[in-house]
């Protein structure tokens, strides 16, 4: 189960265990319970501290964690490696005292939630969403005694799956009512059970002193602007919804200069933490919803608050485009997906087809025809977008079908999940349609610009915030970076360079304004 390097690595984290722990193991005969005791008998036998006994979850296989002589509050059911190997392992140190780096206050408000609290967490070993939410709420169980969680392996236990109906991953459950879906962090979790947080980060937030330079977003090219306005000694904030922006769903990065290869979650994680070394005053959980420029520059947030600064970086990224045909909303998670990583296992042996024939789309539909029965892409001109060399790679695999010249119409479904998908042949006109389990939309960007609307931000008419070679905007210490902006080409290393750029102009701004 676990090579040499792994048990290595394992070993050095295992030794931060404090106080004993017991994994409680529930298997049956099958083949994927004996892997499971194999990698617990891995596991135990690298601390002296770590005891095994046999368990009697109601799901098999599953392994339940604690401290010594306690009754386990966090379990996972099915074998948590993939990218649940880094849940296991925080489990297991948390179990055993290791303290927790989240922040103090956000620990001590789990520690004071009231009531019985039972998630279970449906997850797929390919997600990489899945794991922020298995670790907050494994954190969370692990503070509070009222407060249990179980990791559910969704492919493993694909008839609990279906008679739930989840189908996009990770669905939060909690006391066996849907809790939330998609990433979620240990901040949102809380303030979804906690109703008085907002109002008080809201107070907080008010109280802060202005800044010099406020960087909206906390994607690549907010993270490059914090720490180039840092380090040149000045005031600087940053707010954002969640820190790694869409890097976060981002799943292989082999472009990114000086490293052939690193995933989208451990870039962001690397981005936050040379953030953090700087000093930046880092602000998360919450949305931009207006910017004003008054006497400073005044943005406005959902919860209420207001953050004012001299100057200001706007970098609030993209989202995936919608299609904007009926059934889409209807049947978003019941089948419609934008993440083809953490959903497509939930379509295993089952046909499905990708809108759109860019790199994304292409990428999409190659990784889809090693789960799935069958891949159709759908493709609005009449030729594909993408490179070449993935266009060849399609043409190799035997069960993924190209359709030019398709106009998506309907996502169709039996009002619980998708069935089919309508479109036109824009070359004949007719109208045709396709039984489909599952629909991936793969069809390019939204720049996250909405909140501008009613400032004087000049924008064009994708929505993409007007800049110059300085990132200066139409408003006199506004700045912006990244895929927000009309920066013609959207790269996580030209997002960089973008934010960089717009710090430092930003700052000449500072030091001109100041003379003057």
């Amino acid at each position: 189960m676990l090579d040499a390097n792994l048990k290595k690595q394992l070993d050095t984290y295992l030794q931060n265990i404090v106080k004993p722990i017991e994994i409680r193991v529930s298997t049956d005969n099958s083949e994927k319970s004996k892997k499971l005791e194999t990698l617990v008998d891995q596991i135990s036998g690298l601390s002296k501290k770590i005891t095994v006994q046999q368990g009697q979850a109601k799901r098999t296989p599953s392994m339940a964690i604690a401290p010594a002589g306690e009754e386990p509050r966090v379990s996972f059911a099915g074998i948590p490696l993939g990218h649940e190997l880094t849940s296991l392992v925080l489990a297991l140190l948390q179990a055993g005292g290791h303290p927790s780096k989240a922040d103090p206050q956000l620990l001590e408000q789990v520690r004071n939630l009231e009531g019985k609290f039972h998630f279970e967490t449906y997850i797929s070993l390919s997600c990489q969403n899945c794991p922020d939410v298995v670790q907050a709420v494994n954190l969370m169980a692990t503070l509070n005694p009222n407060i249990t969680h179980e990791m559910i392996d969704g492919g493993l236990f694909q008839q609990e799956v279906e008679q739930r109906n989840v189908m996009a991953v990770p669905a939060v459950y909690l006391n066996g009512e849907h809790f939330g879906q998609g990433r979620m962090s240990l901040e949102e979790i809380i303030g979804k059970l906690d109703t008085g947080t907002a109002k008080r980060k809201a107070e907080k937030l008010n109280g802060k002193a202005p800044y010099d330079l406020l960087v909206i977003g906390g994607g690549p090219a907010g993270a490059a602007a914090a720490i180039y306005a840092a380090r040149k000694g000045i005031r600087t904030g940053l707010v954002a919804e969640r820190f790694g922006g869409q890097v976060m769903d981002t799943v292989g990065i082999e472009n990114f200069i000086s490293v052939p290869y690193t995933e989208g979650p451990k870039l962001a994680a690397s981005l936050e933490q040379h953030v953090k070394e700087y000093g930046v005053d880092i602000i998360t959980d919450q949305r931009a919803t207006n910017l004003q420029r008054n006497e400073l520059v005044d943005i406005e947030l959902k919860s209420g608050a207001t953050l004012s600064s001299r100057s200001v970086v706007l970098a609030t990224g993209a989202r995936w485009r919608e299609l904007g045909v009926p059934g889409e909303a209807e049947y978003r998670t019941k089948g419609v997906a934008y993440c083809p990583h953490c959903d497509g296992p939930f379509f295993k042996g089952k046909h499905v087809a990708v809108i759109g024939g860019g790199n994304s789309g292409i990428e999409a539909a190659i990784d889809l025809a090693g789960i799935v029965e069958h891949v159709t892409v759908l493709e609005f001109a009449d030729s594909l977008r993408a490179d070449e060399v993935l266009v060849r790679k399609t043409q190799q695999m035997d069960n993924i079908d190209i359709i030019l010249n398709a106009q998506t119409t309907e996502v169709l479904g039996d009002g619980n999940k998708v069935n089919g998908l309508a479109y036109t042949d824009r070359k004949s006109g007719e109208s045709r349609k396709l039984d489909l389990a599952g629909v991936f939309v793969q069809i390019g960007l939204v720049p996250n610009t909405e909140f501008l609307k009613e400032s004087d931000v000049v924008m064009n008419r994708m929505g993409e915030i007007q800049i110059d070679e300085r990132g200066a905007t139409s408003i006199p210490g506004v700045y912006a970076a990244g895929d927000a902006t009309t920066a013609p080409y959207k790269q996580i290393v030209i997002s960089m360079g973008a934010g960089a750029t717009a710090a430092l102009g930003a700052f000449d701004y500072l030091i001109r304004s100041s003379v003057e």
